[in-house]
């Protein structure tokens, strides 16, 4: 599969979208915007607050088109990068606001199958949430993004064996605190 985020059309788009073409725009809008969301939210622990990371993005990118540099990065990359950056800020500003509820993922029936799986899931999500940042968005960019470990690197701005480093701290962790409720579990 292709990747949309390499496309050579990006540079376009953004061109034309920088001039008023909302059509352009809503092109690239909806070719990144998943990703960004994902991650934000991952990062976050937020919806809205991703939303608001997304729409950030997006705008400093129309106010600011020359920042991306075709050359040291795909714009996927490009926007990433602007994502863990506003992420980052909002972290380090302390604030984490709760999950909100998801919709109903089906009918009775699958209830209790519905509950088990949401609380495993929510015990994951808990427990990189409590990653600190550093750790958490290789994480989220490897295991979630399926992103290579050289477009973390180019993403957070570091070599790709500190890279590997925070990803293996996060998983030893993330080990760590999740082990004891599978052990619980198989009792």
């Amino acid at each position: 599969m292709k990747d949309s985020a390499e496309d050579p059309s990006d540079r376009a788009l953004l061109a034309r979208a920088a001039q008023g073409e909302e059509d352009a725009f809503v092109v690239l809008y909806e070719r990144h915007r998943d990703v960004l969301f994902r991650f934000a939210c991952r990062m976050l622990g937020s919806i809205d607050a991703a939303e608001d990371v997304v729409h950030d993005c997006f705008l400093s990118l129309l106010r600011h088109p020359q920042a991306f540099d075709p050359a040291r990065a795909s714009l996927r990359t490009y926007l990433c990068a602007a994502a863990r950056n506003q992420a980052l800020k909002r972290t380090l500003q302390g604030g984490r606001e709760a999950w909100s509820d998801l919709p109903d993922a089906g009918g009775p029936a699958r209830a209790l199958q519905v509950l088990i799986e949401d609380e495993d899931a929510r015990r994951i999500r808990d427990a990189v949430l409590a990653l600190p940042p550093l750790q958490r968005e290789v994480v989220v960019l490897v295991e979630y993004e399926e992103l290579s470990l050289a477009e973390v690197a180019r993403i957070v701005d570091i070599e790709i064996g500190a890279v590997k480093s925070r990803l293996h701290r996060a998983r030893v962790s993330l080990r760590a605190a999740l082990m004891p409720e599978a052990e619980e579990g198989s009792r």
